[in-house]
């Protein structure tokens, strides 16, 4: 005879056709797996249902009691232990109004005002999260119809260190960024970086940024920067700047940047093949100047858009004290458009004039056209004047772009894409017995053009482009090549 308590007693495996137990309207399958998958969207319908109709009846709810009367009779942000309560209190009287105001107060008006603050204190990047809520009165003296809004907040870290090696531009670089987050209590942001790279050999950069106003749409920078710069390849000398910076930048239909900048250059180290313009120019110079800038960005992607589009105008006035004295305005436009479900054009320009004022202008000023982000199938930096093997700059320039890009034939999800360009450029010196017109078209009538094919590779948040093309038109001043092409930045032509 068996002993029952000595065996293992298990339940037999279930097995199709399971015993339905839904109405059939929910028409429940047979099969085990499509069971378990069915039971899961069923939940999911009614948790989605549930979810919905809470919303709806909160939404009725809200929109039935809008008009009752509701008065914040305080405003606390908790968590905010490293914020000065200054900063605090001035995006909270921003959004309050004029708290001497006879306008009715709702519970409409109030829930504006709490959307309004916790979007600001959003705004700052000074905490993982802002939570609403309203309470009742902590003062015993309020009306019945008195509220308290409270933020229950979280702050982020405030240290921030991160190493990165970056390529953009034609040059790589190893660098090291250390971020102190809100550094006087203000949401003002302290950073400080140093690289290396192949072509500027040493920089460093050190920059307080600070909000000047409660909406925080306008901030303050004050920075001071060095960098150690490699010409040999275009200009058989080295450049080294150090310098400080103060900007305001506000958003208004626009980036708007209104600063002043002073920079002490030294143009040396020159080589033994230095041409005589390039030992003419060397030494120290001081450019002392104040500048405005523009920008206006409406493309879906900054790197390969489809549609949108993209202007900057820059102006910069030196002469304010300094060894340096010119107007330089500079252009930039692009338009982005699809033109077919997989295929985009793109067409660009770009401008600058130097106008020297009191004295000729340096080669540190100068402008400088060609590579691979520029005039492709030119050398980078290699357009305009030349002494010998040394690229001058000019005082004139304007470039053009005309880019074709598609996907991949049955790939159009791959970051791979074809290419096809055409581009046209000049850089000239400015002759001071014509007019600035006349300058112009000029330069305009004597284009170098260059054209070609290849692929482009996006690979965030830089663009890689692999070219094989030819100049068409070239100056006898150009350096200028044939063949493939690597391309790798930010900004192209």
């Amino acid at each position: 005879m068996t002993d029952l308590d000595d065996e293992k007693v298990e339940a037999p495996p279930l097995r199709p056709p399971l015993a339905n137990t839904s109405s059939p309207s929910d028409k429940e399958p047979d099969d085990l797996e499509r069971i378990r998958k069915w039971q899961e969207e069923r939940i999911a319908r009614k948790l989605r249902g549930e979810y919905e109709s809470s919303v709806m009846h909160l939404t009725e709810l809200i929109q039935d009691n809008s008009s009752t009367p509701l008065r914040i009779a305080s405003v606390r942000i908790e968590g905010a232990d490293h914020t000065r309560e200054s900063f605090l209190g001035s995006i909270v009287k921003h959004h309050m109004g004029d708290p001497y105001s006879h306008d009715e107060s709702t519970l409409q008006t109030v829930l504006l005002k709490a959307r309004n603050i916790g979007h600001t204190l959003q705004e700052t990047g000074l905490f993982h999260h802002v939570n609403a809520a309203l309470e009742p009165a902590r003062d015993v003296t309020a009306p019945a119809h008195d509220v308290d809004l409270v933020f229950k907040t979280k702050e982020k870290g405030r240290l921030q260190l991160k190493t990165s090696t970056e390529f953009g531009n034609q040059e790589g670089s190893a660098s090291v960024v250390g971020r102190l987050r809100n550094a006087f209590g203000g949401a003002e942001v302290l950073e400080g970086q140093l690289s290396f790279g192949t072509q500027t050999k040493r920089s460093f950069h050190t920059a307080l940024i600070a909000p000047l106003n409660p909406t925080l749409s306008t901030h303050g920078t004050l920075s001071i920067f060095g960098m150690e710069r490699d010409n040999s390849a275009f200009a058989s000398s080295s450049e080294v700047l150090r310098g400080l910076r103060a900007t305001i930048r506000t958003g208004n239909n626009g980036t708007h940047e209104l600063g002043y900048e002073a920079v002490l250059r030294h143009l040396g180290n020159l080589t033994s093949t230095a041409s005589m313009s390039i030992r003419q120019a060397a030494g120290t110079s001081i450019k002392s100047s104040i500048f405005h800038n523009w920008t206006r960005d409406t493309r879906d992607d900054p790197i390969m858009a489809t549609k949108g589009e993209y202007v900057k105008l820059s102006h910069e006035f030196a002469g304010i004290g300094g060894d340096a004295s010119f107007y330089k305005a500079q252009s930039e436009a692009v338009i982005s458009r699809r033109i077919a479900s997989n295929a985009c054009l793109s067409f660009s320009t770009r401008a600058g004039v130097l106008w020297s004022l009191l004295r000729p202008n340096y080669f540190s000023d100068r402008f400088q056209l060609g590579g691979s982000t520029s005039v492709r199938m030119f050398r980078n930096n290699s357009m305009g004047p030349r002494d010998g093997v040394d690229s001058l700059g000019g005082e004139l320039y304007w470039a053009a772009g005309l880019s074709l890009i598609s996907d991949l034939p049955k790939k159009p999800h791959w970051p791979v894409k074809t290419h096809l360009f055409l581009n046209a450029g000049r850089l000239d010196n400015l002759d001071k017995a014509k007019s600035l017109p006349s300058n112009v078209q000029e330069s305009i009538t004597r284009p170098s053009i260059s054209a070609g094919l290849g692929i482009v590779y996006r690979f965030d948040p830089l663009r890689v482009e692999v070219n094989f093309g030819v100049p068409l038109v070239a100056s006898k001043s150009d350096g200028h090549r044939r063949g493939f092409e690597v391309g790798i930045g930010v900004n192209f032509l």
